[in-house]
C-alpha cells in the first residue's frame, strides 16, 4: 500500500480519486478562478505522472483527450499517482483565446514567480503544485486557430528516456525539437522532469483522429511505466516515424491559396503543395518544397498574406527510407486498422 497523497489541502487515501481546485486569482467582477486537477492515487506504489492541456486556452482538443482518459477503463486501477489537468489556462479557455488577459503567452512564462504577473503566478502555481511533484508529464496541444496539425510528438533532443516514452506513445510522427525559452518543457527539464509534448488538430476544434490518437498514446505511456494493466489499451499498429528536422513553407505572395496536400501526405522534393493567386487570376505562384518529407501541419485559411506559414514539412531521419516513412504514416492514419471496435475511448 502507498501512503496518502497531499494535494491542494486535501488528503487522498490510497485507492481514491478526486477533483481538487487550486486558487489562482479573482476576476475583476469578483469571480474566483481556479486550477482544477483530477488526482488518481493508486493503492500500489508507482510513478507520478501528470497530463495537462489548455496551456493555450484556444487549444481545446487536449481537454477532450483528458475527459476521455479519465473515463477509460484501464485508469480504474492505477499504480502510483496520476494528475490530470484538462484546462491550465482557464482565462484563455473562457475567452477562446490563446493568451491570458494580460496578453501574455503562458508557455513563455515558466518557471514563473509567486509575486509576478498573472502569467508568472499561474506558471509558478502549475509548476510547483503539479509538475515538480511528478516524474513524467504529457502536455497536450493543438495548432493555432486556422491551422491544423497531424498527430505528432515533440521531443527534447538528447534524452534516451524521452525516446523510449515517445516510442511507447507511438504517434504517427515524432519530431525532435529544441525547447523554447520560458516554456513548460524547459522548466520541467531543468528540474529533471521528462515531458512529452503532443500536438494534434486545430485550435477551437475537435478532431476525432487527434483525440483518439492522443488518448491511445497516453494510455500506452502509462502502460509502459507500469501504472495500468494492458487490457483495454489500444495497440500501436505501426511505429512512429522519427523526424530530426522540419521547416515551414511560406506564402510567396498575398492572395487566395488553393492547397493540394493534406496533413499526413508525403511530398517529394520540388513537388507543388499549393497555388497562390490574386483575386483576378492574373498572377499565380506555386508553393514548392525544397526537400522531401511529411506534411505535419498546414493552414486551413484560403486568404493569405505574403510570408504567412502555409505548410509544415518534417524530414524523416536519414536512416529511414522515404517509402518506409510514407507507409508508416499512412498505416497510422488508417482509422479502421488503428482502433478495434471493442476499443471504446
Amino acid at each position: 500500500m502507498t501512503e496518502s497523497f497531499e494535494f491542494g489541502g486535501r488528503t487522498l487515501a490510497p485507492g481514491t480519486r478526486g477533483t481538487i481546485d487550486l486558487p489562482v486569482s479573482v476576476l475583476s467582477d469578483h469571480t474566483p478562478v481556479t486550477l482544477s486537477a483530477h488526482v488518481i492515487h493508486g493503492r500500489r506504489p508507482g510513478p507520478r505522472v501528470f497530463v495537462s492541456a489548455g496551456i493555450h486556452g484556444d487549444e481545446v482538443i487536449g481537454a477532450e483527450i483528458c475527459r476521455r482518459l479519465l473515463r477509460a477503463t484501464p485508469i480504474r486501477s492505477v499504480a502510483g499517482t496520476l494528475i490530470v489537468v484538462p484546462i491550465v489556462n482557464a482565462f484563455g479557455f473562457l475567452n477562446q483565446s490563446r493568451y491570458l488577459p494580460d496578453r501574455r503567452d503562458l508557455n513563455r512564462a515558466f518557471p514563473g514567480h509567486s509575486e509576478g504577473s498573472l502569467a508568472a503566478r499561474l506558471a509558478h502555481l502549475f509548476l510547483t503544485e503539479v509538475v515538480l511533484r511528478c516524474d513524467t508529464g504529457i502536455d497536450l496541444h493543438s495548432a493555432a486557430v486556422g491551422r491544423t496539425n497531424l498527430p505528432q510528438l515533440r521531443l527534447t533532443p538528447g534524452s534516451q528516456r524521452l525516446r523510449e516514452l515517445g516510442a511507447a506513445f507511438a504517434a504517427p510522427v515524432t519530431l525532435t525539437s529544441k525547447v523554447r525559452d520560458g516554456s513548460l518543457r524547459e522548466a520541467a527539464a531543468s528540474a529533471g522532469v521528462d515531458v512529452l509534448l503532443y500536438e494534434a488538430g486545430e485550435g477551437l476544434r475537435f478532431d476525432e483522429t487527434a483525440a483518439r490518437a492522443g488518448v491511445a498514446g497516453v494510455l500506452r505511456v502509462l502502460l509502459h511505466l507500469g501504472m495500468i494493466p494492458g487490457r483495454g489499451v489500444p495497440r500501436a499498429r505501426a511505429g512512429s516515424v522519427l523526424c530530426d528536422r522540419s521547416h515551414w513553407l511560406r506564402a510567396p505572395s498575398g492572395g487566395l491559396l488553393r492547397t493540394l496536400k493534406a496533413a499526413g501526405d508525403w511530398v517529394r522534393e520540388d513537388e507543388v503543395l499549393g497555388l497562390v493567386s490574386d483575386p483576378f487570376g492574373e498572377n499565380e505562384e506555386e508553393v514548392r518544397t525544397p526537400t522531401p518529407g511529411i506534411v505535419i501541419g498546414r493552414t486551413n485559411l484560403p486568404v493569405v498574406n505574403e510570408g504567412d506559414a502555409l505548410f509544415h514539412i518534417a524530414e524523416p531521419a536519414r536512416a529511414m527510407a522515404p517509402e518506409a516513412a510514407q507507409a508508416g504514416v499512412a498505416e497510422h492514419l488508417d482509422a479502421p486498422a488503428l482502433f478495434d471496435e471493442d476499443e471504446i475511448i
